[in-house]
């Protein structure tokens, strides 16, 4: 069914129409999404394993949040290094080294037997997907016509969002269920990744384009410095609140609360992801202020709970997952549709590098905040304080969020759903009057890039602004 609106109308015919590829493309697609869930899921398989690890290996709570946060601080660097990589070397050759980074992450946590192990399997997953995001939007958006870029986009997010949510439902799952518990997941892996290397060996090769290959800079422009400065601000925040979940809420329920079932732990942890992206669609309806608005108030009622509680109860943490994962997507994507309503267009990929940046260090540096507070307090108190500090930022971002909009006011912007690792940009926000429908309409549509291409679009981008500067 995933594909049924990217075929042929009728669902009998394997061609593609839709989804951003011409007639004969819907293997390209179908790789591209397969690699996307699966990478995007081995990134996510340790998060309701790191209790067994920890107990496993002996190591200390800042260890184990350095652990997680690897992923995080290597993903965003990756992305900018390897992003414009499918320019210069093709799809294929940057698809299939994405494809044995993974493999190298999942051997190392296969085969761990200490932190050591883990660093090096989290720093080979974050590469890994850095490099398949930009090789990905080759297949999916940039061969495709500009009226089917919009739907290519959604589905790369939507594979996005499936990998996220499935890892810790799947890790647990296998973990409590499977023998080996830390094997039997990366095994699975390793095997959905041996998948994707046959369907990628059968992508066409695609001669070099003999463009150089050099990293994105990020740049903000002055003119958007406020809207991007309130903008990152809200998108750290969102990640701050799904970073406690996946990285410090499994240890803590297990202490706390005795929950040692790592399928419960997997659920909740996908619970956090699943209200994100089903709350997402509404920031369409909502525009990107209010969006953020309603989003930053269930995320500080979420960080509440998880403040007070300190993960002690099961069923005030679920809420708080819920009430997290709901501000996660409204304050996430709210935040993404206001600065793809104000980048300039020539510098939207180095913007869009810049945002990538707030979303991994929320995403990654409060986890390892709560590690060092565990040098002096345990880990409940360290995630009921850093909850606390979270929760008193938000009414700051909202009276910058409102003081921005006395400036500017951002109307409601065509949106597209996006995954937790990813950023998506949108199409061009609609602040025009009535007199103004009938031109737009004899003017082409712009295309509408998918969280992939900017990653790609960025090798372009960068060598353009290095040489006006």
């Amino acid at each position: 069914m995933l594909f049924r609106r990217f075929l042929d109308e009728d669902g009998s015919n394997p061609r593609l129409t839709t989804g951003g590829l011409a007639t004969g493309r819907a293997h390209e697609v179908r790789t591209a999404v397969y690699l996307l869930v699966v990478l995007t899921a081995g990134a996510y398989l340790p998060s309701p394993l790191y209790p067994d690890y920890q107990q496993a290996f002996g190591f200390g709570d800042l260890t184990m949040t350095s652990v997680y946060a690897t992923f995080a601080l290597v993903s965003a660097p990756a992305l900018l290094l390897f992003g414009p990589a499918s320019d210069a070397l093709g799809p294929r050759t940057v698809l299939r080294a994405g494809v044995l980074a993974a493999a190298l992450g999942s051997c190392c946590f296969a085969l761990a037997s200490g932190p050591a192990w883990l660093l090096v399997g989290r720093a080979a997953q974050g590469t890994a997907l850095g490099a398949v995001t930009g090789a990905t939007s080759a297949l999916l958006v940039e061969r495709a016509a500009n009226r089917d870029r919009l739907r290519a986009s959604t589905l790369a997010s939507m594979g996005f969002v499936a990998g996220t949510a499935a890892g810790p439902l799947a890790a647990g799952v296998l973990a409590q269920y499977a023998p080996a518990p830390r094997l039997s997941p990366y095994l699975v892996h390793l095997l959905l990744l041996a998948g994707g290397w046959y369907l990628v060996s059968a992508l066409p090769a695609v001669n070099s384009r003999a463009r150089r290959w050099r990293p994105t800079r990020p740049r903000i422009p002055a003119g958007i410095r406020a809207s991007f400065t309130t903008a990152a601000a809200s998108g750290f925040l969102a990640w701050t609140g799904a970073g406690l979940f996946l990285a410090v809420v499994p240890v803590v329920l297990g202490r706390r609360a005795g929950i040692e079932n790592p399928a419960i732990t997997g659920a909740l942890l996908c619970a956090v992801l699943t209200c994100s992206v089903l709350i997402q669609p509404l920031v369409t309806r909502l525009g990107p202020r209010l969006a953020q608005l309603l989003g930053h108030g269930a995320l500080l009622g979420g960080l509440v709970l998880l403040a007070l509680t300190g993960g002690g109860s099961l069923s005030v943490t679920a809420i708080a997952a819920v009430a997290t994962g709901v501000g996660h997507g409204l304050t996430y994507s709210g935040a993404g549709a206001t600065i793809d309503a104000v980048a300039p267009e020539r510098q939207r990929a180095a913007v869009t590098s810049a945002l990538y940046i707030a979303f991994y260090a929320g995403a990654g540096l409060p986890a390892v905040a709560v590690g060092l507070l565990t040098r002096w307090h345990d880990m409940a108190t360290a995630v009921s304080w850093l909850g606390a500090l979270a929760a008193s930022l938000v009414p700051l971002v909202v009276a910058a969020l409102l003081l921005s909009d006395r400036h500017r006011r951002v109307s409601r912007t065509g949106f597209q759903g996006r995954g937790p690792a990813t950023y998506q940009p949108f199409r061009e926000s609609r602040r025009f009057g009535r007199r103004n429908v009938s031109e737009r309409r004899d003017r082409p549509e712009p295309a509408a890039p998918d969280p992939s291409r900017s990653a790609s679009e960025s090798g372009r981008s960068g060598s353009e602004l290095s040489r006006s500067g």
